[in-house]
């Protein structure tokens, strides 16, 4: 047996698999390692190549395995399951990841960086409070219009019934549904403060990424669009 080349890494939370080939395809290594040991572990291997099924925290292991000197290339997971040859566990994982990170064919994910990362938790948070927000303008208007009260569509309509809710003297309004009402109105109101914090942050990264503004430079394309682009990116080798 020769010195590893090529390693599939399965990763989980707790213990990751790790496959092993030399430069001729034998098995040189098939071992479980705890993830506490995982970087320790791989410091005393030789540079290789090192495969792993892309998925959120590929990104960091990529980044620290490449940091010890390893090329490591993430897999989108669909692509690994033709190389599964037996039954799915751990182990045939790891094997499969091995062996389809060297196929000539293969299309891999680039690693994002952790500023690509950073405003990728942005976008998505603050795309959860906009759902959030959403629903409960959609609650407000339901409960709202039970009683008769509407208002127009869009934000300034839900603004419309907030003043409603807040002046609390429409007599359609017992005190027991303006209570109701008043819980809803101050959650939609916290998520908006904490929707403008986000939007501060991303610009803040915008003003500050070269790429960003260059994008926001095309007609359609602001400050929100052009940072989520670029932390979608590969970034040019």
């Amino acid at each position: 047996m020769g010195e590893v080349s090529t390693i599939g890494l399965d990763i989980a939370k707790s213990v990751f698999q790790v496959h092993g080939v030399d430069v001729a395809g034998a098995v040189v290594i098939r071992k479980r390692v705890s993830r506490a040991r995982v970087l320790e572990y791989f410091s005393d291997l030789p540079p290789c190549l090192v495969g792993i099924e892309a998925c959120p925290s590929a990104h960091h292991w990529g980044r620290e395995l490449q940091a010890l000197g390893h090329t490591v290339r993430l897999i989108p997971p669909s692509y690994v399951k033709a190389y599964l040859k037996r039954s799915k566990n751990d182990a045939n994982d790891a094997a499969a990841i091995c062996e389809a990170v060297t196929r000539p064919s293969m299309r891999f994910v680039p690693i994002k960086t952790k500023e690509q990362q950073t405003a990728l938790m942005l976008h998505r948070t603050r795309q959860l409070l906009v759902r959030q927000r959403t629903m409960l303008s959609n609650a407000l208007r339901g409960h709202l219009a039970e009683l008769g009260i509407v208002s127009a569509k869009g934000r300034n309509g839900t603004a419309d019934l907030l003043s409603i809710i807040k002046d609390g003297s429409d007599s359609r309004l017992s005190p027991a549904v303006r209570g109701i009402l008043d819980v809803l109105a101050r959650q939609y109101g916290a998520i908006g403060v904490e929707i403008a914090s986000i939007d501060r942050s991303i610009m803040a990264l915008h003003r500050g990424c070269e790429a960003s503004r260059r994008l926001a430079e095309i007609p359609g394309v602001g400050p929100i669009g052009a940072t989520a682009l670029v932390a979608e990116m590969a970034h040019s080798a």
